[in-house]
């Protein structure tokens, strides 16, 4: 699953989480959460409060299977202590693993929008290592002034972008699949859930978001199925 974009103004949200989370997981190996598990993540030492039922819940879940986490472009300062606390395991940015026998790769997906230059070029600078590092040691009122203007500014920017800018760029998927050897990808981002042949046994796997309802991709031996979870409530 990805994408939930979990916020206090989106308690409906939080809600069918927690339901999915407090469900019968017991035939479920492992639960993957491939980025932007939060609207927006300033740093593990000023989250809000509502956070703290969200790494409860999932800490729950994490005593009982593995809960892997990849970073998304909201959440991407998620660090140890909130894993930690929380119960995540860590992966890097991709993610390559053998699933029932097919080489797969698992990425949250900003990363292959390409033709997005502007975003690409943002994304670089705030990945460098001194940046993390200057902006974990600003102070708490800097950084959340920082990281409103960026959600501001991404949001005015997405609405002048065309439907190619924002998806991913298929030569991007072709080189990723060649480069990590594998023939299924799995990512998010792009809130299309599909799953789509590429041909030559080859699949492009994007899981749904979370704003209308729950989604949740389930990788069995032999199928792999999208399937939504209607919220229980309304906003």
């Amino acid at each position: 699953m990805g994408d939930l974009h979990l916020s206090a103004d989106r308690p409906d949200i939080s809600k069918a989480f927690i339901e999915y989370l407090n469900s019968d997981l017991s035939e479920v190996e492992a639960l993957y959460i491939i980025g932007d598990l939060f609207e927006v993540w300033t740093s593990d030492d000023i989250a809000e409060p509502y956070t703290d039922e969200i790494a409860t819940h999932i800490k729950s879940v994490s005593t009982k299977l593995p809960v892997y986490f990849i970073h998304g472009n909201r959440d991407f300062m998620i660090g140890n202590e909130f894993a930690s606390r929380s119960g995540m395991i860590l992966l890097p940015e991709i993610n390559i693993l053998n699933l029932y026998g097919i080489q797969t790769v698992v990425l949250h997906g900003d990363s292959l929008c390409t033709l997005d230059k502007a975003y690409q070029r943002f994304r670089r600078f705030r990945n460098s290592t001194i940046v993390k590092w200057i902006y974990r040691h600003l102070p708490k009122s800097t950084r959340q002034k920082i990281a409103a203007n960026i959600r501001q500014k991404s949001q005015n920017s997405n609405q002048q972008k065309t439907y190619e800018i924002m998806d991913v760029e298929p030569s991007a998927v072709s080189e990723l699949l060649t480069r990590t050897n594998t023939t299924r990808m799995i990512h998010g981002h792009t809130h299309r859930p599909a799953i789509h042949e590429l041909g030559n046994h080859k699949q492009r796997i994007v899981v749904g978001d979370w704003y209308e309802q729950g989604s949740i991709l389930i990788i069995k031996k032999d199928s792999a199925m999208l399937q939504q979870l209607p919220f229980t409530t309304q906003r």
